[in-house]
């Protein structure tokens, strides 16, 4: 959540630079950062649906569960 935080105020903090005409090259590194974040967000998010699937409480790993899992991390590459 707090990733996700700081990528919505970057967010609001490049609309304000738009809006005062703030040079491109500033507004384009600012854009890479949120891109950057948004990335580590999914990573996170993808990392830790894995790991559930791997290390379930049973011994037997759900493999429906693991190639969904799977399809979301080729599908994002």
């Amino acid at each position: 959540m707090n990733r996700l935080s700081r990528t919505e105020g970057q967010i609001r903090g490049i609309t304000k630079m738009i809006e005062e005409d703030r040079d491109c090259r500033e507004i384009v590194i600012q854009l890479a950062a949120v891109r950057a974040g948004v990335d580590r967000v999914i990573n996170l998010i993808v990392t830790e649906n894995l790991m559930s699937c791997v290390l379930s409480d049973t011994d037997e790993i759900d493999k429906k569960q693991l190639e969904e899992a799977l399809e979301l991390i080729f599908k994002l590459k």
